[in-house]
């Protein structure tokens, strides 16, 4: 059988589809099995559905991305393992009627008028150094391990996203990372991810990082070779020594468009906090330049829905009085347009609280199903947002174990609505480089 069907991805020119081939192993329990895969396709409501991509290979967990599509049209498609039709797993995220997976069609994006400028690419949740997955509350629900033999499973998943970034069909200069890059910010996870990422570019101009809760100062005879954080007796700071102090705003400008990177981590629990200091430089930046064209990125969603949507619940986000002059900040700044959170592992836009007409987007992690980073292409006339999941062998392996997290569930929860993950916003950038 082929099941698990998603249309993760559609562009104005091109589709990403994802499923995986399975069938019974001698006690009857379904186990994935590689098999060739296929898409056929046809534009319109009519006509002959044809081959547009073929496999090259056995295999299980089927990754089929085509080009060549026109902006704006219908298509019809059908995903095939050894001539078997796939079809979405019985689930709300894609198994619901209207979706694109249940109606076999979907329609690819317009995009804003006027030249590309620019790709940015927007992660988070790498949690490196972790060695179990899906855990909510202690040791439930049930998590995952990496299968024995196999590297780590957060070092295959950032290595797969950074892999995919500087490919020509994806070709994101610069990588914004909404923290938890470690699992407990010893300095061992912090030396190690750090050097990762140095591998791949420069820090400050081609990614750009800020802590998460799980990067947060530590207690323990683990950390006491790490800066004590003032005030405190107990509590060390290792993220301090490799990527910078502790609620400070990070500021770079990027041809016009400014990015801010905000450090969201509270002392003690997973709950958000801004302290006063780092909220008067945001607010001296913005109302200097309130019009320039502006993207926050920091750990914590910000708005009431993502409080009362997300399964740690309202104290789970960034507290609600920082959250709510941030918002406030936002409506005499028109220039910021995009808010970029991670912590929830969920792709889903929520509305703000007040007026301003910012975009409030939450990325599923890096590290675990689904398993990948948006890319936000900026134009003259606007921007896209698309979501891709990770593509190497190995990730594509782990984002399907990792779909059993939450007995099961874990799918209607994380991987959003079609539109969640592709969607067109118009907007005058013309002032950009």
């Amino acid at each position: 059988m082929a099941t698990d069907l998603e249309v993760v991805t559609v562009t104005d020119t091109s589709a990403v589809l994802t499923w995986t081939s399975r069938s019974p192993d001698a006690s009857g329990r379904l186990v994935p099995i590689d098999t060739e895969g296929e898409v056929l396709l046809a534009a319109g409501t009519g006509g002959p559905l044809r081959p547009v991509w073929g496999s090259g290979g056995a295999t299980a967990f089927h990754y089929a991305e085509f080009g060549g599509l026109e902006p704006g049209r219908t298509y019809r498609f059908e995903a095939r393992s050894a001539g078997v039709r796939a079809t979405p797993a019985f689930s709300a995220a894609t198994g619901i009627p209207g979706t694109p997976e249940t109606t076999g069609t979907f329609r690819t994006l317009v995009p804003p008028p006027g030249r590309l400028l620019r790709t940015v690419a927007l992660a988070n949740d790498i949690h490196y150094g972790e060695t179990v997955s899906g855990l909510l509350v202690g040791e439930l629900p049930p998590g995952f391990r990496q299968e024995p033999g196999l590297p780590p499973y957060p070092e295959v998943m950032l290595d797969a996203v950074l892999d995919d970034l500087r490919r020509a069909d994806r070709g994101a200069a610069t990588l914004l990372i909404a923290g938890d890059l470690t699992a407990e910010a010893t300095p061992q996870e912090i030396r190690s991810v750090r050097a990762r990422l140095d591998r791949w570019g420069s820090a400050g101009s081609d990614y750009l990082a800020v802590r998460g809760n799980h990067d947060r100062p530590h207690t323990g005879a683990g950390y006491a070779g790490c800066p004590v954080v003032p005030g405190t007796a107990d509590h060390h700071d290792c993220w301090s020594e490799t990527f910078g102090p502790r609620q400070q705003l990070l500021e770079h400008e990027l041809g016009g468009l400014r990015l801010l990177g905000l450090d969201t981590s509270a002392l003690d629990g997973a709950g958000g906090v801004l302290d006063p200091p780092q909220l008067d430089r945001v607010r001296e930046l913005l109302n200097d330049e309130p019009d320039r064209p502006t993207i926050v990125f920091g750990h914590h969603p910000v708005t009431t829905e993502a409080g009362l949507t997300n399964l740690g619940g309202p104290g789970f986000i960034l507290d609600r009085p920082s959250a709510l002059r941030l918002q406030q900040l936002y409506d005499t700044a028109p220039g910021v347009f995009l808010q970029h959170s991670g912590h929830t592992h969920r792709t889903r836009r929520t509305r703000p609280d007040t007026g301003c007409a910012v975009e409030f987007l939450e990325v599923a992690a890096v590290k675990e199903y689904p398993g990948g980073y948006s890319l936000l292409r900026i134009y003259e006339g606007g921007y896209t947002v698309n979501f891709y999941k990770t593509r190497t062998a190995a990730a594509r392996r782990w984002s399907t174990l990792t779909r059993g997290e939450y007995f099961g569930l874990y799918p209607d929860y994380t991987l959003g609505t079609f539109a969640d993950r592709n969607h067109v916003v118009l907007r005058d950038f013309s002032g950009l480089s």
